[in-house]
């Protein structure tokens, strides 16, 4: 069992396990909710609307992290307004911001002259690369996210399932659409230094999408969600070491697999439950 524990003796690697642990306690409450409303684009666009914040604050030499608020705030600003406007939809709406920001952000990065050293740093993330402070900020990260994910889940779960009846019964939807966006924008800026922005969709969309055919209730399948990233994370890293692979590409790549396996089982147990229901009615009638 060497081969198991010997890559987590080293202290970086450590520091990257919990890195990755608390990536996915955060990422799996808002990827929820995205899995459940069909938001992935909206995810990916968010995750790459980062790009012109991170690209000004390396160009001024100032804190990654801020410029990647700042530029999460404008784009949830943006999504909000445009979803209230009634002859664009939501889709077209989102694709705009999405172009335009990656556009603004690959000009102001082409201005530097390590313009392929940051582009493919923001891209792809350095999880090996995690540091103490990066670990209090993910805690706190984590902690905001339950915080919001608790307070609002009754105004979500109504969004969810049926934004008609949200506001039928007070809930907001429109001010709880606003802050989902912000628990999505407060994941993906949390995460992205740690996995990059290419690839923190694998943990914020794969957990989620693979827990939903087990478990019943939302609650579950965050929980189960944050299990399988903590899963992903362990599992990629001791890969990454031995085979010598990237580690952030080899973690989101697991919890992609996680997705498929989780997808191709379920469907087995569903075709055997059918079956048995079908020998049980044959079995009633004769």
């Amino acid at each position: 069992m060497e081969w198991l524990t010997v890559p987590f003796e080293v202290t970086f690697v450590q520091r990257a396990l919990w890195g990755g642990m608390l990536v996915s306690a955060i990422c799996a409450p808002a990827g929820t909710w995205v899995v459940l409303r069909g938001m992935a684009f909206l995810g990916d666009a968010m995750s790459h609307g980062l790009l012109p914040g991170v690209a000004v604050a390396a160009l001024l030499g100032g804190n990654l992290m801020m410029g990647a608020v700042v530029s999460a705030a404008v784009m949830t600003a943006g999504v909000t307004a445009l979803g209230r406007t009634p002859r664009l939809s939501q889709d077209t709406g989102i694709g705009l911001l999405f172009v335009g920001m990656l556009s603004l952000g690959v000009i102001i990065v082409s201005r530097s002259q390590s313009f392929a050293v940051d582009l493919t740093g923001f891209l792809f993330g350095d999880i090996l690369a995690v540091r103490q402070q990066d670990l209090l900020v993910l805690a706190a990260a984590s902690f905001a996210a339950l915080a919001v994910s608790v307070l609002g889940h009754r105004a979500f779960l109504a969004l969810a399932f049926d934004p008609r009846k949200a506001h039928t019964l007070g809930l907001r939807p429109r001010l709880a659409h606003a802050v989902l966006l912000g628990l999505l924008g407060l994941a993906i800026v949390a995460s992205f230094h740690i996995v990059g922005t290419l690839l923190v969709l694998g943990l914020l969309i794969a957990p989620p999408a693979a827990a939903l055919p087990w478990v019943r209730s939302v609650c579950g399948v965050m929980a189960l969600a944050a299990l399988l990233g903590i899963l992903a994370t362990f599992g990629g890293l001791l890969l990454s070491w031995h085979l010598s692979t990237a580690a952030g590409a080899t973690v989101a790549a697991l919890a992609v697999s996680l997705f498929f396996l989780s997808h191709v089982l379920s469907g087995l147990r569903d075709r055997r439950t059918r079956r048995a229901h079908s020998i049980a009615s044959q079995l009633q009638v004769n």
